[in-house]
């Protein structure tokens, strides 16, 4: 009986791992866009000055999870995830053109709060928590279903080509599909804002 038991685990697909693409003392596999910047500090990413664009250059991640933990340093504090950019990005707006940027801000109306897909996909609800303290972000990508997690709950669950808001702005994402698969990055936004990041892993499919 045991052997057929440790034939049966044996034999079971192994749960993919975990794999994290910042190493907590360096930007090694990353590069910068725009004028902001990210700085490590005690083993942790930190935005710095102006609009900007921080991507990880190890290629496009399909259907998996990406999985980033922040805090903010005020209520205000403005960053994003950008997912779904299909080259490496030239400047820091390519990302919200191009890509989805996950909202990162927990003073933001809805389309722009954490968790939002920036202008174009509503937050289903708040579940940031109070600044200082970290959160866990977790974006799964499926195909042309993009779903997003804040401290285990779900916020939003947006399919390619369902109906989004006009855009009204020039600084509101160009409408239009996204693919697939895509290069991930860390948006700057402002010169105010310092958010924290300790961890950005994927888990892909």
């Amino acid at each position: 009986m045991q052997r057929i038991l440790l034939f049966v685990l044996l034999a079971l697909p192994l749960a993919a791992a975990w794999k994290p693409l910042f190493n907590g003392r360096d930007l090694s596999g990353w590069k910068m866009t725009g004028p902001g910047k990210f700085e490590v500090e005690n083993g942790m990413l930190k935005t710095v000055g102006g609009m900007g664009l921080l991507y990880n250059e190890a290629g496009p991640i399909g259907d998996g999870r990406i999985r980033v933990v922040f805090k903010t340093s005020a209520d205000r504090d403005n960053s994003g995830v950008v997912i779904r950019m299909p080259d490496p990005p030239t400047d820091p707006w390519y990302g919200v053109h191009n890509g989805y940027e996950v909202q990162i801000d927990g003073a933001g109306d809805d389309w722009h709060s954490t968790g939002a897909i920036y202008s174009i996909s509503k937050v289903l609800k708040r579940a940031q928590k109070p600044t200082g303290e970290w959160n866990t972000l977790e974006i799964e990508q499926s195909g042309p279903r993009t779903r997003v997690f804040l401290n285990g709950q779900l916020v939003n669950d947006y399919r390619e080509g369902q109906a989004v808001p006009e855009r009204k702005q020039w600084f509101e994402p160009v409408r239009g599909p996204r693919p697939n698969r895509g290069y991930v990055g860390l948006q700057n936004h402002d010169s105010r804002s310092a958010v924290y990041f300790r961890e950005i892993s994927v888990k892909l499919k």
